[in-house]
């Protein structure tokens, strides 16, 4: 087959061998999991890691995804739940338009006897209040209505919760729960859409994103079995009975302010809604090894690496990889050591071109994090492997915050995590992988039809000229998109606009005192590492 591009194709499309696609090849199973503490995996009849029979269907911007559960959330009754985790929620963030505040219409449905609760990080102040007062006062919106929030400060020293997780459950509607996994938090700058102009309701970033920044962001509507694996992931953490801080003067502040110092208990769950789809869906995430240690996670849990290692071992044709940061050589490891073991492999990161912060304190660290990682892909793919960032038609970075995984389309993983130590091994986080059981690929909700729709993002109407389901003419696509525009901006933007968003990913010099102290700051506040001393003696995860 050759395309109008005139490269050939190298690949066959459009089905896939059905032996390739078992959940049990691309999954953890239970012992691998490495959490024996964990009722994820036991709740199962068959004692399986995952969960068959559901539907999976990516929302791709804060926009779409915000008005899918606008909806969700508007049609809940009396008696029904409502369960969420969050980094930072800002109770004004509008779902939608005038009067559709997240405060609000999550207090609206606590007011009407919907059991609302939910688990808010609050930040350690050593760490700086982050999210802290935002959190709080979507807490209290919640409260006052009737519902219940905890601030939970039940992590590492500069650690966070970062999972972004929404459960709804109905109590005489079971087929019309879902659960939403991604990374897509509720607060301001994330209503973005296809447009790229940006939220509305900004949140101040590097200078170099304009006034309204650009945000690209995913999560997932989950509908099947897979959303009581995500109410236990709810649970476990609702249910933990240590306090919710070990700051004096925090603990102080919730008694006089009346807060709920422990977490109440949450009546039975329902059984796990009836099947939805056909795709096998895997929950994946980290917990640090801590003191006291979760219940539930008495030695941490690190699924999420874990599941990236495995997939990667099985790697032959695509990865396509979109992420925040790019950090952490061990990390990086993972997905080098796959590109040094099959010679055919090609790899595509989308990743934010320049850092959220353009302090001097701030930015430094963050490139710093991405000198070696880049090194490191570079020895080990050449020109198999490249980087891209991307931007908006006025030419205005996008922001890429979007956590996202596929490979061979026929695995595909996105969630709050990141590439980098801190996600795979210091912070809370949570992500769905999942695995489409027909032989139809260009179906919603499997590996391959997210990732023709992102690629068809950002190469716009180059896309056409592509037979993007070849791996050699999708990364040539990209390649040649990129350089385009690229070409256009050196040129000094003369003549039509090339199509898409893709630029190639430039990293900024350091020199070499910057990167004397940029180094040791990104090791220890930027990028920790939350292994135990004898995995890190190990180097394993």
């Amino acid at each position: 087959m050759t395309s109008a591009s005139g490269i050939e194709s190298t690949e066959p499309s459009g089905t896939v061998d059905l032996q390739q696609a078992r959940p049990a090849d691309w999954f953890l199973a239970a012992k691998e999991r490495g959490n024996p503490d964990t009722t994820l995996d036991r709740r199962h009849a068959d004692s399986e890691a995952w969960t068959y029979g559901n539907a999976v269907r990516p929302l791709v911007h804060g926009a779409t995804y915000f008005r899918v559960l606008l909806r969700t959330v508007e049609e809940l009754e009396a008696g029904d739940m409502l369960l969420f985790t969050d980094w930072r929620g800002d109770p004004d963030e509008r779902l939608d338009g005038l009067g559709t505040e997240v405060g609000k219409v999550f207090a609206a449905a606590a007011a009407r006897g919907v059991d609302v609760r939910g688990l808010l990080w609050h930040a350690h102040r050593v760490g700086g209040q982050f999210s802290t007062d935002a959190n709080q006062n979507l807490g209290d919106a919640i409260a006052d209505a009737g519902g219940r929030f905890i601030l939970d400060m039940r992590v590492r020293i500069l650690g966070s919760h970062h999972q972004k997780l929404v459960v709804v459950r109905h109590r005489s509607r079971p087929a019309d729960d879902v659960a939403f996994v991604g990374g897509i938090d509720l607060c301001h700058g994330r209503r973005d859409d296809v447009s790229h102009s940006g939220d509305p309701q900004v949140m101040a970033m590097a200078e170099v994103y304009g006034p309204r920044p650009p945000w690209h962001d995913i999560q997932l509507e989950i509908r099947g079995p897979a959303v009581g694996d995500a109410e236990l992931v709810f649970r476990e953490r609702w249910n933990d009975s240590s306090p919710v801080t070990r700051s004096p003067t925090r603990l102080l502040y919730q008694v006089l302010h009346r807060d709920q110092l422990q977490t109440e208990p949450m009546p039975p769950q329902l059984p796990d809604p009836p099947p939805a789809g056909p795709v096998a869906v895997q929950l994946l995430r980290t917990y640090p090894a801590r003191r006291p240690g979760y219940p539930f996670a008495r030695r941490g849990e690190d699924s999420i690496a874990r599941g990236y290692r495995k997939t990667m071992g099985r790697a032959r044709s695509l990865v396509y990889v979109e992420d925040q940061y790019l950090w952490s050589t061990e990390v990086t490891s993972v997905f080098a050591e796959a590109l040094r073991r099959e010679p055919e492999l090609r790899m595509i990161y989308i990743i934010p071109q320049h850092p959220d912060e353009d302090g001097r304190i701030s930015k430094p660290p963050y490139l710093a994090g991405r000198e070696a990682p880049l090194k490191m892909l570079d020895a080990a793919g050449g020109d198999r492997v490249a980087i891209y960032g991307i931007e908006n038609k006025q030419g205005t970075p996008i922001y890429v915050h979007a956590k996202a995984c596929i490979v061979d389309d026929l695995w595909a993983c996105v969630g709050s995590d990141n590439a980098n130590l801190r996600s795979w091994t210091h912070d809370s986080e949570l992500s769905a992988a999942f695995v489409h059981l027909t032989d139809q690929l260009a179906e919603e909700g499997s590996p391959r039809s997210l990732r023709l729709e992102l690629a068809r993002e950002h190469l716009g109407t180059a896309a056409d000229d592509w037979d993007l389901d070849d791996p050699v003419q999708w990364f040539e696509a990209f390649r040649q998109t990129a350089r385009s525009l690229d070409e256009w901006h050196d040129g000094g933007r003369v003549g039509p606009r090339p199509p898409g968003q893709l630029r190639t990913y430039r990293q900024e010099p350091m020199g070499k005192f910057t990167r004397s102290w940029a180094r040791p700051v990104y090791d220890v506040f930027f990028d920790p590492d939350g292994r135990s001393r004898k995995k890190r003696r190990q180097e394993r995860f």
